[in-house]
């Protein structure tokens, strides 16, 4: 009973079932441990104890009745940019401080219809704008490996929480690698799917054609248990795809013999941690273990993500981030002069450093004389990227990547030098912009440190990517390592 947080989403769950426990024990020794660790990290802007109990008791009642779905009874916490309806909702800004959700974004009621258990919202970078989960409202988030230092961002708060086992799984969200780069450095399983795959609906918006919600978890097999329930299309949601939601587990233990795995050369170039390409080049060996086959592959333009991503990215975000002006919800400043007093006081009181920049960059991006110039420019250069993945899946079944350059910095090491804090993604951006789904899990340490590697895969093709972690998880053990001054 005591170490029940030690356990996968997959031995909960066959707990739970057993009756070895029930979901309200379970969920009290999730919220017990939140409380004695959380002050530490910052990885939760709000827990509703309350609420997560309430759950936990209709799960048990569920579980009773042998009507439970592999989810029902499991704690789990939600990026603070879903909507929960009757939960603060704040996308980590003081912008969105007291805005309580009048509804449930589709991703949140699809884990309730699951009898999964909701812990709290978790802590991220301001409306997702960041690498590091330093710029948000709340304050940073502490990577559980070494408190000194970031979690990555901006889902760093799903990432610390899993990583110190202060929930069974996270849901995160990827816009330019913010689910697979906190993944890394934190030592957990992260997965950005297919452009699509999962419903948008009540997800508040950076960047629309990037954004995209994904699970993080221990393992990928707690991945595709939790993929399983997020996927699947949505009326409500104008981008996402009618496409059949495979039974992700059912082929996590397939063969993976003759599978080909390209590496792209521009990855493994200048700029690459010697110690990060050493862990990457480990795992490839083992994948070659198992049967793959690795060949080498060019991306040419993947040089040309970072500066279309840091036009698209932010054009979007300015659009829609007006949205936010003082009149309807969120911060309003106080004792407005007139209505232009009103907008200005109010964002620029309730927006942060990052915000405010990028929002500045994407409407200088989309104004007349530069659209041309910049935007439509930038959405060319996409096509290119996305057309270099298509080549490259002619010739592989899977792209294997590092998923960050280095290891978790310090924080504050950063934060004053934007260019440098964008290039922490340098290796993630490109799967956004060509709408590929992609992973990260962990590879070893390095320095006492986690390092991921990144698995890229073809549209839609996430079981394959599920499958080739879980071959690699179950031949080695760097995903069941915990931080060591967690207990």
């Amino acid at each position: 009973m005591t170490n029940m947080h030690e356990k996968s989403i997959s031995e909960l769950a066959a707990g739970l079932r057993n009756g070895d426990y029930s979901s309200v024990e379970l969920t009290r020794a999730y919220l017990a441990r939140i409380e004695r660790l959380d002050s530490g990290l910052n990885s939760y802007i709000t827990v509703d104890a309350e609420r997560a109990l309430s759950q936990a008791g209709a799960a048990d009642r569920m579980l009773r009745d042998g009507a439970a779905s592999p989810l029902a009874g499991i704690p789990i916490a939600h990026k603070d940019i879903f909507c929960t309806q009757g939960v603060r909702t704040s996308c980590g800004s003081r912008m969105l401080d007291n805005f309580i959700s009048p509804y449930d974004a589709t991703v949140v009621t699809r884990f309730k219809e699951a009898g999964a258990v909701m812990l709290g919202k978790t802590n991220m970078d301001e409306f997702a704008m960041g690498s590091s989960n330093e710029t948000s409202f709340y304050g940073p988030v502490r990577n559980p490996w070494d408190r000194a230092r970031v979690p990555g961002g901006s889902s760093g708060g799903s990432a610390a929480a899993v990583a110190a086992r202060l929930c069974a799984g996270a849901t995160g969200t990827d816009t330019g690698g913010s689910i697979r780069q906190p993944a890394a450095l934190c030592g957990i399983s992260g997965l950005k799917p297919t452009y699509g795959r999962v419903s948008r609906y009540g997800m508040i918006a950076f960047a629309s054609s990037l954004d995209q919600a994904g699970p993080m978890a221990r393992s990928a097999e707690d991945a595709a248990l939790m993929l399983g329930v997020m996927a699947g299309f949505d009326p409500r949601d104008s981008t996402s795809v009618h496409q059949p939601v495979p039974d992700y587990g059912a082929g996590l233990d397939g063969d993976i013999g003759g599978l080909r795995i390209g590496l792209p050369r521009e990855f493994f170039a200048e700029g690459l941690d010697a110690k990060v390409a050493a862990s990457i080049e480990a795992a490839i060996g083992e994948f070659r273990k198992l049967g793959a086959e690795v060949v080498e592959i060019s991306l040419p333009n993947n040089h040309l993500s970072v500066p279309a991503y840091y036009v698209v990215a932010p054009a979007e975000c300015s659009s829609n981030l007006a949205r936010f002006d003082g009149v309807r919800f969120g911060h309003r400043c106080q004792g407005p002069k007139d209505l232009e007093d009103l907008y200005k006081r109010s964002r620029a009181e309730g927006f942060g450093m990052e915000v405010k920049r990028r929002i500045l960059i994407g409407t200088y991006a989309l104004s007349a004389g530069y659209f041309d110039a910049y935007y439509l420019k930038a959405q060319q250069i996409r096509q290119l990227i996305a057309s270099d993945f298509r080549r490259a899946f002619e010739q592989v079944d899977l792209i294997a990547a590092p998923a960050t350059p280095g290891m978790a910095f310090a924080i504050g090491e950063k934060i004053d030098d934007p260019v440098t804090m964008y290039l922490s993604d340098i290796y993630t951006i490109a799967v956004n912009l060509a709408g590929l789904p992609g992973m990260s899990i962990p590879v070893g340490p390095a320095n006492g440190l986690p390092v991921g590697l990144q698995l890229i895969g073809n549209y839609f093709d996430e079981g394959r990517l599920l499958n080739a972690a879980h071959r690699f998880q179950q031949a080695t053990d760097w995903h069941l390592a915990a931080p060591a001054d967690i207990d």
